[in-house]
């Protein structure tokens, strides 16, 4: 029978990052990857691909966990030539409503205070700090926190495209985005050299006997003898939970994206991630809104849509395409693959999106066919992920990170490792636990806590 010293379930960003982990920082020998799809395959590449230090409380938790993830994403970006093109974009969250503009500032004076960095407020006035508008690329590398523009005219000169009607925008600076392809790749190339074996199944039950992990047998017939087994699943974590005996307080929701082609080239290419705050009315025709209303199944499009159209370029300087972005629906889902998005999706979102850049309404009956793809954000109940052991001996976790595993997952394999090698952990360790769930003070935390999701 072979053997291994960890086992893990799932090819996607967090399995490959856990056995870069191992495999390259930690030189563990014989470190088995098994999947029955190509690795990067089924989530990982079907978000926006961003990153951001940026997160709301209660706590410092996840603002200490991502600076620690975007640490190592840059020593990995230094060492491999900016393989994975990793930008510092930032973000720019918008808002045409004044009350909103106010909670904006209330909310970044508290992420400043929880360490994502200074907090730098432009009224208008003649004191105002200097607010950087060089190129991403030609920035301080130094330059983290956030500018909070409360001054029209400014966001207007910066950003022309937008509603006149814009009144704030808050464009935080340690945040960007990346190619999770290749961010990928590389880490597994670099396991590879190291030893790791990846093996092209499914994982059809994990043996235990007395409490402890004892082998992992799959599809094919074969068994792996290991005393360590890593669920890294994404999406399918729940269903990888229950092969070790293992219930996990898991949910998924549907995400989709839209590559749009910018072929009248309305939109900069030099631009943060914009993200629209406000919820949004769709932009009907008095003859659209008939024939909606007379619909059951499509009625609902005349209602208010929630806050969060976002959009961001993709490739570079000379390409035309963006990603546009919308979760009007957080109902959690069955998984389905591939997944299913509505027809009309494409279209939703970018007239979601001419709330926050007028102009794009050229587009409304003339877009070009839009390639439709996207995932499933695999979550806890407050959207922080399970990361270390469970009640079963020798049975971890490396999930439930949602529409973040992309900027966590370093951070996530880095502590994945230290729970199975039994190296120093950090302080935030406690709080991604499965047993976090039995302590009435987190239960109590969890109470306040906000998603932190777009």
């Amino acid at each position: 029978m072979p053997t291994a010293d960890v086992v893990i379930c799932g090819a996607g960003i967090a399995g490959i990052s856990a056995a870069y982990q191992l495999t390259v920082r930690h030189g563990l020998a014989d470190v088995v990857m098994v999947d029955d799809q190509p690795p990067l395959s089924v989530t990982s590449d079907k978000s926006t691909e961003c990153y951001r230090n940026w997160w709301p409380g209660p706590g410092d938790t996840m603002v200490r966990f991502m600076n620690r993830s975007i640490d190592l994403l840059e020593e990995l970006s230094a060492e491999s030539g900016n393989r994975f093109v990793m930008n510092r974009n930032g973000y720019a969250y918008l808002t045409a409503d004044p009350a909103r503009a106010a909670e904006l500032e209330r909310g970044a004076r508290e992420v400043e205070a929880l360490g994502a960095g200074e907090l730098r407020i432009h009224r208008g006035g003649t004191d105002d700090p200097p607010y950087p508008e060089e190129r991403y690329d030609e920035l301080d590398p130094g330059l983290t926190g956030a500018d909070l523009v409360l001054d029209r005219e400014r966001i207007l000169r910066r950003f022309p495209f937008l509603a006149p009607d814009v009144v704030a925008m808050l464009h935080t600076r340690r945040c960007g985005w990346l190619s999770a392809q290749q961010l990928g790749m590389y880490l597994l190339e670099r396991a590879r050299e190291q030893g790791l074996r990846q093996v092209r199944d499914r994982v059809a039950e994990v043996v235990v006997r007395g409490g402890r992990v004892a082998a992992v047998r799959l599809d094919s017939g074969e068994t792996i003898a290991t005393r360590r087994f890593v669920n890294a699943a994404g999406p399918l974590a729940p269903q990888v939970g229950r092969l070790a005996g293992v219930e996990l307080p898991l949910l998924n929701e549907l995400h989709g994206k839209v590559t749009f082609d910018d072929y009248l080239g309305l939109l900069p290419r030099d631009l943060p991630l914009m993200i629209w705050t406000d919820p949004v009315e769709l932009a009907w025709s008095d003859e659209e809104r008939e024939q909606l209303a007379q619909d059951p199944e499509l009625s609902w499009l005349l209602a208010t849509m929630p806050a969060g159209v976002h959009f961001r370029p993709e490739g570079g300087a000379g390409g035309r395409m963006h990603l546009l972005l919308w979760t009007y629906h957080l109902d959690p889902v069955e998984t389905v693959f591939p997944p299913h998005f509505d027809p009309f999706y494409p279209e939703v979102v970018l007239r979601g999106l001419v709330r926050m850049v007028p102009a794009l309404a050229e587009y409304l009956g003339r877009m070009r066919r839009p390639y439709v793809d996207g995932g499933y954000y695999c979550k806890t109940r407050e959207n922080r992920p399970l990361i270390g052991p469970t009640p079963v001996e020798g049975n971890h976790l490396l999930c439930g990170l949602s529409g973040y595993g992309i900027m966590a997952s370093q951070a996530a394999a880095e502590l994945l490792a230290a729970h199975l090698l039994g190296t120093p952990l950090p302080g935030y360790a406690g709080e991604f636990l499965l047993s976090r769930y039995e302590g009435p003070a987190y239960l109590e935390k969890m109470a306040a806590m906000t998603s932190g999701q777009l």
